[in-house]
């Protein structure tokens, strides 16, 4: 909310008219799902998995419409058509646990990105860990020993939501508008997929 608030977000979202049966289209130029969480009642909410479990629907994700777009280019094509360079795409990883493990599978994927990079963890100046639940990204922090303070700076999807089929993306985004905020040069995103799978992208701001 508080990112909100300070228009951190303004940037990222296209407004987009919704027709209405009655009356003029309502123009949606607001993330609704930040202002639905009430805090007051994350204590009282049942584990989800099991009778001692921490994770609730209170700290998972919440499934969200959304839509979000990237135009991926060769550097000399987006030269040529006089594109703006908002940063490049220094490498890609991917990695596999056992299904039940997938909350973990992000940081196999991260240690296989920075390898293949060679960029060590305290080269990242922000990190965006897509959160299917809050654990997701506590777990991940502590595998690769990331300060939490760089990471999901403006929320994590337990806060914005989790548009299916659009996360990536929306990811992404968030991490490339957090690090021009910040003065910041690198970043990683990294997700988790159900399947046991884990996905991680570096990129640097040109």
């Amino acid at each position: 909310l508080a990112a909100q608030a300070a228009g951190k977000f303004v940037g990222e979202i296209v407004p987009v008219e919704i027709a209405q049966r009655k009356g003029p289209p309502k123009l949606v130029a607001l993330d609704e799902e930040p202002a639905r969480g009430d805090i007051g009642k994350l204590g009282s909410l049942r584990p989800a998995f099991q009778k001692d479990g921490t994770v609730t629907a209170g700290n998972a994700s919440s499934i969200n419409d959304g839509a979000a777009a990237l135009v991926l280019a060769a550097r000399d094509v987006a030269a040529d058509r006089g594109w703006q360079i908002e940063a490049r795409v220094v490498g890609t990883a991917t990695y596999a646990n056992a299904p039940e493990w997938f909350t973990t599978a992000p940081a196999g994927a991260i240690e296989r990105l920075l390898k293949k990079i060679g960029w060590q963890a305290a080269d990242v100046d922000l990190w965006e860990i897509n959160e299917a639940f809050a654990v997701v990204s506590v777990a991940n922090n502590r595998l690769l020993g990331i300060d939490a303070a760089k990471v999901n700076v403006w929320g994590g999807a337990v806060a914005l939501g989790h548009p299916i089929g659009a996360s990536g993306a929306r990811v992404l985004i968030t991490l490339l508008s957090a690090l021009q905020d910040s003065g910041g040069r690198r970043g990683v995103a990294s997700l988790c997929i159900g399947g046991g799978e884990g996905i991680a992208l570096a990129v640097e701001r040109a």
